[in-house]
């Protein structure tokens, strides 16, 4: 954002009580909990860059000189407000699979009906603690897409801010790759692993795109 987005009077900071709040959410996730973890963060990046998509369209949305822009920002900044709510709740959705994955490995094996149900709840547990971050990657590379959907078509003077969503988009795909691989390899059935491999392959694809986006922006912002 340049400065004189701030002087025309877009928000210049966050009230203390976001800071707060976000303040007391870092210090858990630095904290010995297992859970939130690195999959909640990249969540968390996600819906950063889902928000920086709203900012540059709601920097852009009622000024005369992009009008011609108005009806396609307008829906784009829509859904990057639905992603970004969607993002936040995949940040206590993973801590949730996470901890109930954890809870599956402290189940009792002393017999083999004991040692064969837990073996079954750790696959499904694992499963679920997969599909949460691949979610996570589908967020991430929705924003990714409507990022790109703004240089040309949106205010230019905040560029750069469409260069940050979309390399914080490209961080939160790859950032819940790492927690879908790690619990790919603990999960037996092939299929499954199979399907979620694919899914995360096309997903890691976006990043790639969004890098790519944040690299053309810093090629054009420094002239």
């Amino acid at each position: 954002m340049t400065h004189d987005d701030l002087a025309s009077g877009a928000p210049g900071g966050a009230p203390d009580v976001a800071a707060t709040a976000i303040g007391e959410w870092l210090a858990e996730l630095g904290s010995p909990a297992p859970a939130p973890g690195g999959g909640a963060a990249a969540a968390l990046t996600a819906a950063v860059g889902a928000a920086l998509v709203e900012m540059v369209c709601n920097l852009t949305i009622g000024k005369p000189r992009f009008a011609g822009y108005e009806q396609h920002v307008t829906a784009v900044r829509d859904r990057a407000a639905k992603l970004r709510t969607d993002a936040l709740g995949l940040m206590g959705d993973d801590a949730a699979a996470f901890t109930e994955l954890v809870a599956t490995y402290r189940l009792p094996r002393e017999t083999a009906e004991q040692s064969a149900r837990r073996d079954s709840r750790i696959q499904a547990a694992t499963a679920v603690a997969a599909s949460v971050p691949l979610r996570i990657a589908a967020a991430g590379a929705d924003v990714a897409r409507l990022a790109a959907q703004l240089p040309g078509q949106s205010n230019p003077t905040v560029l750069s801010d469409v260069g940050v969503a979309a390399a914080s988009a490209a961080a939160a795909i790859e950032g819940a790759a790492i927690n879908v691989e790690i619990n790919l390899a603990t999960l037996k059935d092939p299929d499954t692993k199979a399907a979620l491999a694919g899914q995360l392959g096309a997903h890691l694809a976006e990043a790639a795109g969004a890098r790519e986006l944040a690299a053309q922006v810093r090629r054009e912002i420094a002239g």
